[in-house]
């Protein structure tokens, strides 16, 4: 019988935490957490010093008897919950509930699960801290007030089912006003003019500064006119030319947002996907010799710090596989730029270099090995040297028109080698990458072609998931563990919506965000929002009362409510009406937002419950039925489907192109691939023997019933399109090994449902 009991919030990571404690220890999981204030009620008793009242959560019985049987055995109880505010709080609640004394040493903290990390953290336990239980508190009851005091109001006034939140509001505002500065741009016009040299040595092409040395911008043609009149049959002649060294640093190692805002770019992964996949790298994972070990540290945090210790043994690692130039003479030292940053744990990194990703790679699914290679990349290469690269610029002078030609080439790798940060926006021409022949001053040149080309000004793109993320980290809105859960209750509240991955608001989100600006204009404003962060963190350090941050703002937060009772007045919102008949009833459609995207939905609701996808023909018959093949969107992809569904089930994951393959006559489609479109024969199995091309399960069939109107399953053995079979046979894992990891993913993904839930609500 064990003598000691450790309580961790999933059963994934209790199986690699009881893997390095022993047989002393019994490791059990409370799923998240275990109380919070009762859904039907605010559970705030705002007359008596804002006392929260806590209740177990639903369903979660079973596991605090569980916990209290196995603590009545165990001669002492250690709570090791997270290391942030959350699992603070996971764990003061837990002591509350199997009557740990909370001044005793019982809370142990670590930063990442390995053996060595495990064994110290129970070596220094500690008491559990009520500033951070108090910080965390003080946001739960924060945006309690707001969405229980708040949402009702936008129920009477506007419908139904709409929710505010503290945090999520401002977001939404972010994308409204971008939405607006877009609509309200009026583009101008400018010209650019390039100078488009042959030489022996090479071409290259230099872009028109201005007259004298100074600029001179292009607004219209007749500047243009005037420009290539000025220079026509002039001698151009190289005036300056400038060589400079330039040295280009590694990025530092990721912090939470980076994480996210690099997995978009580079992985396509949204927010909620690289956070739990982040979490099944930190908890742990099955590998041979060593069993289940965490690959990553912790995962939620703004801070850059890196051990000393993963420090060496990233030196020793580029020492040994890159050469001594490619490691600086000092370990690399970054500071956190953000002033907001709390700076309690490590940067994101592996627990060891040495378990590079390929060594990694087949025991761990394609979203763990991808994620888990942008961690190990970014970290290795933030310890390499700066790349070193030669710099040319070059004037050219022509009746003192001067045009400037620039170009790089990289001297030393140093970091690049390894890796390289992904950009929000591509657009534009790399000087990395730019050559230029040899030149000398008072060189005269050939007569270049003259390229002159109109442009027009841009608005401000929309926000990404990762801009959005990366502005909501500047502006102080938000902690690294709330992004990705205010992102998704957006969506799923439908005041945004996804289109070509750049958020969208629709009409109600603007409608909400109007009334909210007009009635509760501080408690949608982000610097108010960011100063609210920076009490929080004073709770956290002692330096503040919570209870009094509480009192000042629930007392303009009444003040306000009662103004906009009186003041506002009940908004219609009119839907979009379509030229589509509703079937059943014949009414003419309308357009709804859902969780993913628009959908045609029958204006007789509630009895008339029909609802239809909006779908796009593509120009494309369909080779089975001959009826037009259309774009659907489903929950996770676009994908092209018969019109006729679902007499007519066949389905294509790539577009058609309207051509046939002249080998064996299926459909030829566009496959993208890191920026680049092929066209390739819908039918892989024809092409590729080793695609598995047998008839789906019965599990595959029930799965695919369920994702009305897709049956991708059904339908890949036409196309080879479904994931299945995509691979051959020969690289699929064995059983037990695929068994394993989806039991591990299933056992993660029921360890944070509770606690994610909690967060968002």
């Amino acid at each position: 019988m064990a003598d000691y009991l450790v309580i961790v919030e999933s059963p994934a990571k209790a199986k690699t935490i009881g893997k390095y404690l022993g047989k002393r220890y019994a490791v059990k999981a409370s799923m998240g957490h275990v109380r919070d204030l009762p859904k039907s009620k605010l559970g705030v008793d705002v007359e008596h010093g804002f006392e929260p009242q806590y209740i177990t959560i639903r369903g979660k019985g079973d596991v605090i008897k569980d916990l209290r049987e196995a603590g009545k055995k165990a001669k002492k109880v250690f709570l090791a919950a997270d290391p942030d505010r959350e699992g603070e709080a996971i764990a003061w609640h837990l002591a509350a509930l199997l009557n740990v004394d909370t001044k005793e040493p019982c809370r142990v903290v670590f930063h990442e699960i390995t053996k060595n990390a495990i064994q110290e953290a129970f070596h220094k336990p500690r008491t559990i801290d009520m500033n951070l239980i108090e910080a965390q508190q003080t946001r739960r009851i924060l945006d309690r007030l707001v969405g229980y005091r708040l949402s009702p109001l936008l129920w009477r006034k506007v419908k139904k089912g709409l929710s505010a939140g503290r945090v999520q509001s401002v977001a939404v505002r972010l994308i409204v006003d971008r939405e607006r500065e877009i609509r309200a741009f009026v583009p101008e016009e400018y010209w650019t003019v390039d100078a488009a040299f042959r030489t022996k040595e090479g071409q290259f092409k230099a872009r028109f500064t201005g007259y004298h040395g100074d600029k001179t911008p292009l607004p219209n043609r007749e500047t243009v006119d005037e420009l290539l009149g000025h220079v026509k049959g002039a001698t151009f002649r190289v005036g300056r030319v400038k060589k400079s060294e330039r040295r280009r640093n590694p990025s530092p190692p990721f912090i939470t947002s980076s994480l996210q805002q690099e997995a978009a770019r580079k992985l396509g992964f949204r927010a909620y996907r690289t956070m739990a996949v982040a979490q099944q790298l930190y908890e742990g994972l099955d590998l041979p010799k060593e069993g289940s070990v965490g690959l990553i540290t912790y995962m939620r945090t703004d801070s850059v710090r890196v051990s000393e210790v993963a420090q060496e043994e990233a030196r020793s690692f580029i020492f040994e596989h890159f050469g001594s130039s490619y490691a600086p003479e000092q370990a690399k030292q970054y500071q956190t730029r953000s002033k907001n940053a709390q700076d309690a744990h490590e940067s994101i990194r592996p627990t060891s270099v040495l378990r590079t990703p390929d060594s990694v790679k087949e025991y761990l699914s394609k979203d763990q090995y991808r994620l888990y290679k942008l961690i190990w990349d970014r970290f290795v290469a933030s310890q390499m040297s700066a790349a070193v690269l030669d710099t040319t610029t070059v004037d050219i002078v022509a009746n003192d028109a001067w045009f400037r030609a620039t170009g790089s080439v990289l001297k030393f790798a140093g970091f690049m080698k390894l890796y390289i940060e992904g950009k929000d926006d591509s657009s534009g021409d790399d000087d990395d990458t730019r050559l230029l022949p040899p030149l000398e001053e008072g060189q005269q040149l050939p007569d270049p072609e003259c390229l002159p080309e109109q442009h027009f000004t841009q608005p401000p793109p929309r926000y990404s998931e990762s801009s959005l993320v990366k502005e909501m980290e500047e502006l102080g809105i938000g902690r690294p563990s709330t992004y990705a859960p205010t992102i998704e209750t957006i969506l799923k509240r439908g005041y945004v919506v996804l289109d070509q991955k750049r958020f969208v608001p629709t009409e109600l989100g603007e409608i909400v965000v109007d009334l909210l600006v007009q009635n509760f204009h501080q408690l949608i404003d982000s610097d108010f929002t960011a100063h609210l962060e920076d009490e929080l963190d004073s709770v956290e350090e002692g330096r503040a009362d919570w209870v009094g941050i509480l009192k000042d703002f629930y007392g303009q937060l009444e003040t306000d409510l009662e103004q906009a009772e009186k003041t506002l007045e009940h908004v219609k919102l009119e839907d979009e009406v379509s030229d589509v008949k509703c079937e059943k009833c014949g009414r003419l459609m309308v357009y709804k937002h859902g969780r993913y995207g628009k959908f045609l939905a029958c204006p007789g609701f509630p009895e008339c419950r029909n609802t239809k996808p909006i779908v796009k023909d593509i120009g494309v018959a369909c080779p089975n039925c001959g009826k037009p093949l259309v774009e659907r969107k489903g929950k996770r992809r676009t994908f092209y489907g018969c019109s006729g569904y679902p007499e007519c089930e066949y389905v294509l994951w790539n577009r058609p192109t309207g051509q046939l393959c002249p080998d064996c006559g299926h459909p030829m489609v566009e496959k993208r691939s890191k920026g680049k479109v092929e066209m390739v024969c819908s039918n892989e199995a024809a092409h590729n023997p080793g695609v598995d091309n047998s008839e789906p399960t019965k599990s595959d069939k029930k799965t695919a019933s369920k994702a009305k109107p897709v049956t991708a399953h059904k339908r890949s053995r036409t196309t080879g399109a479904s994931k299945q079979n995509q691979q051959p046979k020969q690289n699929q894992q064995p059983k037990q090994n695929q068994q394993s990891k989806s039991k591990q993913k299933q056992e993660s993904g029921r360890g944070r449902t509770t606690r994610s839930r909690v967060q968002s609500s």
